[in-house]
């Protein structure tokens, strides 16, 4: 009997009609779409199952819900949990999950009772070991899988990585392309996982016949082709490309913002109201009134019914006692680090810029030294905790942190691998600041020899802070105090040939201290300058990625 092929739901959505009329007598609380091989799901009086074309049950059990047939299997809701029937009410598997999603391409997404999720096969089976924050269904052999970060990558039918690049957000493959998001927007990325093309765009659509429907960040809508340029434009601009140039030149107001709010004591002031602050804080009430508006345009406070101001979680970030303070950095960017910037122009004019070395300057000066490095293990525990497990070990006992700073990455390292001796070797002022109980302090200078040897030499972004010269010294040191079989790492961010992030990084890394952003191809000239080779690049949910070199 093929009328099901034909029948609908009806509009009550408590039967099916064929050309409308009914396609059987009986009537359920809510009915559903049929599927192959002719089954619906139905609901009534508080149990489910399914029916056949002539409203008759399928088979015997009952369940609590029950959903659309997907590849001969159901997922359906029994007491003890989410599960998969065969047509005949057979249960597929023992297992229960507290979820189920549908069959596609012979491997279905579930999710445990921890909340992670995983593909089974046919027959119920786990695919693979792995369990991810969240996965999809597959499409053509490919889904999306996202880590404990929240990137995303795509797997193969059998859990391993199809290009091991990990985005913000991800779609399966269409047409040879899958959308993607990275930090500077949504782009396609094709199977490799590398952009089509360099523009980013606030959405995307997929390709059709060669062409995709795009979203500027400005408002306007266009029609792209897979090279990414633009076809045909749909809607105008929505925001002047004036206004956001403008707000582009003003950037230094916010800098300036909260620079002056952690100097005045305002951050630790709150919450208050602006009587409290001003009188916290020894300002005009006036002033302070002004200084709030402004920090609540920037989302760092907001402000309650009964006048009182609080720190958001951004704004928490500002205070001083915050396990991952951005106090300092405001103090840094506002002041010294600024005045480098004012030097940009003579920078971009010289092929042989050299500015003062900013960290003999900063390890001149206690008080400065101690709030720059609180700055950078901010920085080093948001951008290191999601990678430091990714680092390819191997065997080592002794790992090296040269350039380590006061140890936020070791003590990461420390945590993760109990088994390892791990050292940080930095100037004598700088190691002399590592907190007690912290890694084993080396004293030394990365441009001269160094007085220890390790399995594994890590470089965590200190070739940046470097003109190629001096990174290639850096290096040739690095390869000097490996033990035999040993490798370096380089925790990096690799510049992109098909985007523009990290742009700006570099010109800030060309006033402060000379140094660059560097392209894959870029550390692997210096790598083999001083007698390394590169063997891979590991793409990390984080922004660094992780180089790997080993001796020539």
């Amino acid at each position: 009997m093929n009328d099901w092929r034909r029948a609908r739901v009806a509009p009550e959505r408590t039967h099916h009609l064929v050309d409308g009329e009914p396609l059987y007598a009986a009537r359920f609380d809510e009915v559903l779409a049929f599927h192959a091989p002719g089954l619906s799901p139905v609901r009534c009086g508080g149990v489910a199952w399914h029916i056949d074309a002539r409203g008759e049950p399928a088979y015997a059990p009952r369940f609590q819900r029950t959903f659309g047939f997907y590849e001969g299997r159901a997922a359906v809701v029994s007491p003890e949990g989410w599960h998969h029937i065969l047509p005949d009410g057979a249960e597929l598997y023992p297992a229960r999950y507290c979820w189920c999603g549908n069959y596609q391409d012979g491997r279905c997404v579930v999710r445990d009772s921890e909340g992670r999720y995983g593909h089974i096969d046919h027959a119920g089976n786990p695919v693979y070991a792995a369990r991810w924050r969240y996965a999809g269904d597959f499409r053509d052999g490919i889904a999306v899988a996202q880590g404990e970060d929240g990137r995303s990558t795509h797997i193969d039918g059998g859990g391993e990585l199809v290009h091991g690049r990990w985005f913000l957000d991800l779609d399966v493959f269409h047409k040879g392309f899958a959308r993607a998001r990275d930090d500077q927007g949504w782009m396609h990325v094709d199977d490799r996982g590398q952009p089509a093309y360099a523009r980013r765009f606030a959405m995307v659509e997929p390709f059709y016949n060669g062409q995709a429907r795009v979203e500027r960040f400005d408002g306007a809508l266009e029609v792209i082709d897979e090279e990414g340029r633009t076809v045909t434009v749909l809607r105008a601009a929505l925001r002047s490309e004036l206004a956001a140039l403008s707000a582009d030149l003003v950037g230094f107001w916010r800098t300036e913002t909260l620079a002056a709010a952690v100097e005045l004591g305002v951050i630790e002031a709150l919450p208050g109201t602006e009587a409290d602050v001003a009188a916290r804080c020894g300002l005009p009430e006036d002033r302070a009134r002004r200084l709030l508006r402004a920090l609540g345009e920037l989302g760092i406070i907001d402000g309650a019914a009964d006048g009182r101001w609080c720190t958001t979680g951004r704004g928490d970030l500002l205070r001083a006692a915050h396990p991952m303070t951005l106090a300092d950095a405001a103090i840094e960017y506002a002041g010294p680090l600024r005045r480098r910037w004012r030097e940009l122009p003579r920078a971009l004019r010289s092929a042989s810029w050299r500015p003062n070395d900013v960290f003999a300057e900063v390890a001149a000066d206690p008080v400065r030294r101690a709030a720059h490095h609180r700055m950078l293990r901010s920085y080093a525990l948001h951008d290191y905790a999601p990678l430091v497990q990714q680092l390819p070990l191997g065997e080592a006992r002794v790992v090296l942190d040269a350039g380590g700073g006061t140890g936020a990455l070791a003590t990461l390292l420390r945590r993760w691998r109990s088994d390892l001796e791990v050292l940080v070797l930095d100037l004598p002022e700088i190691v002399a600041e590592i907190p007690p109980g912290g890694p084993a302090g080396v004293a030394g200078d990365l441009f001269a020899p160094w007085p220890v040897q390790a399995d594994v030499v890590l470089l965590a972004r200190v070739l940046h802070d470097w003109d190629d010269q001096d990174a290639v010294r850096i290096l040739a040191n690095a390869r000097r105090a490996l033990r035999p079989g040993g490798r370096v790492l380089l925790l990096e961010l690799v510049l992109g040939d098909a985007h523009f992030g990290g742009g700006l990084c570099d010109l800030h890394l060309l006033a402060v201290t000379g140094g660059r952003e560097r392209t894959r191809d870029d550390f692997a000239r210096l790598l083999g300058r001083a007698g390394l080779r590169l063997e891979r690049v590991v793409t990390t949910p984080a922004l660094p990625q992780v180089l790997v070199a080993f001796p020539e």
